[in-house]
């Protein structure tokens, strides 16, 4: 990382806004001491005078990222030529045992099962997720979750951007002590980025993350309004569940699945997302996702905090697992998307 301090404008501003690679994590707006930056339409915004004290370069995944620092930070070694969806330390096919998660689920259940199981033991006393605006169907925005019903009413894929960094803002405010942070690739970069800054004030809080595998997130105006709306004429009030499969499913109240060629769907990409190159979440202490599978989630368990929560929720009923070995598809796919991701810059 450069020594040298710079503003907002010499270095977020002009290396990584103005050229659209800004993720829109939220990281920069969450530590500036100043409160300089405010988050508006997906990135940060100057709203006074910047004063030049170099922190927020220091916290973006799209500027001046180490990835060995950052992997012996993690993992406390680099990353293997061969370990291509990142360092691991266990694979893991699972899913939720309790029936009112599997019904609300994305996939598996795994994630609100963690966390549901954390806070029930005092693991945690909240999370950083995400949740759907009350005024705005299907509109992701970050939640600071502080019991099992709120994690609950906050599971499921949004599929267009939430800057959950910014629920651990409200975390720091309401002085919580120990905190589940869930976020998207670039989002874990950030945490890992602000934990070897390091500022302490945020990631001293955070007892573990769980990083969703993204390929790509998309624009709402794009996929919500013009793909669902207009395009299949669905009143975005009656969908029920949106899932990626190869297509997009898109399930309403009803019942009816209709679907969306993913090609179509692909060009309201977010232009920031075509920066990243990591898509299994690497950076992770556990990364989730659906991999192709029907009701259960592909777990990569990566760090020690990680094996002993997912352990922990493993011994204890609140999440079956079955070997990894049964879906050689699952994991030829992860191989292949994160190859994928690898090659985009």
């Amino acid at each position: 990382m450069s020594t040298t301090k710079q503003g907002f404008e010499e270095s977020l501003g002009k290396r990584v806004v103005t050229k659209e690679i800004c993720s829109g994590c939220a990281a920069c707006v969450l530590v500036c001491p100043f409160g300089c930056l405010e988050y508006f339409e997906e990135e940060p915004n100057l709203i006074k005078k910047c004063e030049t004290c170099g922190i927020c370069p220091k916290v973006c995944p799209r500027l001046e990222y180490p990835q060995a620092t950052l992997e012996k930070l993690t993992f406390e070694r680099e990353r293997l030529p061969e370990e291509e969806f990142g360092v691991y330390k266990r694979l893991a096919v699972a899913q939720a045992t309790d029936h009112s998660i599997l019904e609300k689920s994305q996939d598996g259940g795994v994630v609100t099962a963690l966390l549901t199981h954390a806070m029930n033991r005092g693991i945690i006393d909240s999370a950083a997720v995400s949740t759907t605006s009350p005024q705005k169907p299907w509109f992701p925005v970050p939640k600071l979750a502080a019991t099992t019903q709120e994690v609950l009413e906050s599971s499921g894929t949004k599929y267009t951007y939430s800057p959950n960094l910014l629920a651990l803002g409200d975390a720091v405010k309401q002085k919580r002590k120990s905190l589940a942070f869930v976020g998207t690739p670039c989002q874990i970069q950030s945490i890992r980025k602000i934990e070897a800054s390091p500022l302490k004030k945020y990631s001293g809080i955070i007892n573990f993350t769980v990083g969703l595998m993204c390929t790509e997130s998309f624009t709402y105006s794009g996929l919500m309004q013009k793909c669902i709306q207009q395009t299949l004429g669905l009143n975005l009030n009656d969908v029920k569940k949106i899932n990626i499969k190869g297509k997009v499913l898109v399930t309403s109240n009803s019942g009816e699945v209709k679907t969306i060629p993913l090609q179509e769907a692909k060009q309201y990409t977010r232009k920031g997302c075509l920066a990243c190159t990591d898509f299994s979440a690497e950076f992770a202490d556990i990364s989730t996702g659906g991999l192709g599978l029907n009701g259960w989630t592909f777990t990569i368990i990566r760090t020690s905090k990680g094996q002993e929560t997912f352990e922990d929720a493993e011994k204890a009923g609140s999440i079956r697992t079955r070997p990894v070995e049964e879906e050689k598809a699952a994991l030829d796919l992860l191989t292949k998307l994160s190859r994928r991701k690898r090659k985009t810059s």
